[in-house]
């Protein structure tokens, strides 16, 4: 008959035996991914983890493609947009960046020229002019609470290496009035001198990078909108402005007006071997944008006459 101690000592073993296989079952249960961080309560593994990772490489990604003219389908920040910023979001880039045929593009000759923004900062424009660029327009001003911070080195800049400079206004219509914009262009760099290195201002009405193609507003709208802003700019500094815009956007948003083709320069842009096909009302184009090359050159761009007839147009003519 057994004695009571060696019973005892039976179940004191098989006690043993089941702790012993919790614990190797627990030990497994803790082995499996994410179950650590689980068991501590506070997800502390996890969170270290996605410290090191994840916001290191959400913060990239957002530096590397929000507002960059590198990124043609990123949308720029308020201010940041530039000459051509909508064009490369919703129009192919068919060039490779390099000079476009002349003889398709039926250009009287080859004046060169760069238009350039923030993303260029202070731009080495004797680099520039050494490379055979001849004219230039900078950006000043977008909507109105904008100011490009580099304008004065861009815009004095090049037109102290002999360049004919210019500047351009990036119209945002859904925030305010034309005759307003028009104003706030005028009194911020987009004024006009008659000393034959001087451009008239542009501009600059295309697809819109924050929003809504066309800015909500109506083709008669846009139409009127223009009308406002060119009609305030021509009243403050004599002179009509150049509109810079894509057949596209023009045929979309103003129903292919043809009311500015007698008045306004045409600014082309359309990043081919050609230049296409015109807005309605504008039988030749002045200047073309041909390529959107980078944030370092800005972008090219030609004078469809020779340099004496751009002179001219510095002039008043």
């Amino acid at each position: 008959m057994p004695s009571f101690r060696s019973g005892t000592a039976r179940r004191r073993r098989g006690t043993a035996a089941v702790i012993g296989m919790f614990v190797s079952l627990l030990a497994l249960v803790l082995a499996l991914p994410g179950a650590a961080s689980a068991a501590s309560g506070n997800g502390d593994s996890g969170t270290k983890s996605a410290k090191a990772t994840t916001p290191g490489k959400a913060t990239e990604s957002a530096k590397s493609t929000e507002g960059l003219r590198g990124n043609p389908k990123a949308p720029a920040k308020r201010g940041e947009a530039w000459m051509g910023a909508g064009v490369r979001m919703h129009e192919a880039d068919s060039t490779d960046g390099t000079q476009p045929d002349k003889n398709r593009a039926g250009l009287l000759a080859s004046v060169h020229g760069v238009d350039v923004s923030s993303h260029q900062g202070n731009v080495a424009w004797s680099t520039l002019w050494n490379s055979g660029v001849r004219f230039a327009y900078s950006k000043a001003t977008e909507g109105t609470s904008y100011k490009n911070p580099y304008f004065a080195q861009q815009y004095n800049g090049s037109y102290n290496v002999g360049m004919i400079r210019g500047a351009y206004h990036f119209a945002t219509p859904s925030s305010s009035s034309g005759a307003t914009q028009a104003n706030y262009f005028a009194s911020n760099g987009g004024g006009w001198s008659k000393d034959g290195k001087t451009l008239p201002g542009v501009l600059d009405i295309e697809y819109n990078p924050y929003g809504a193609t066309c800015y909500g507003l109506s083709k008669s709208a846009m139409v009127n909108w223009i009308k406002d802003f060119t009609s305030t700019y021509k009243a403050r500094t004599g002179r009509d402005a150049v509109i810079y815009t894509t057949t596209s956007w023009w045929t979309q948003c103003t129903g292919n007006s043809s009311a500015f083709g007698n008045s306004n320069p045409l600014w082309i842009a359309r990043y081919a071997s050609s230049p296409g096909t015109l807005p309605a009302g504008w039988g030749f184009y002045t200047f073309w944008q041909y390529t959107s090359s980078g944030p370092t050159v800005g972008d090219h761009d030609y004078f469809n006459g020779s340099m004496t007839r751009l002179k001219v147009l510095a002039n008043g003519g």
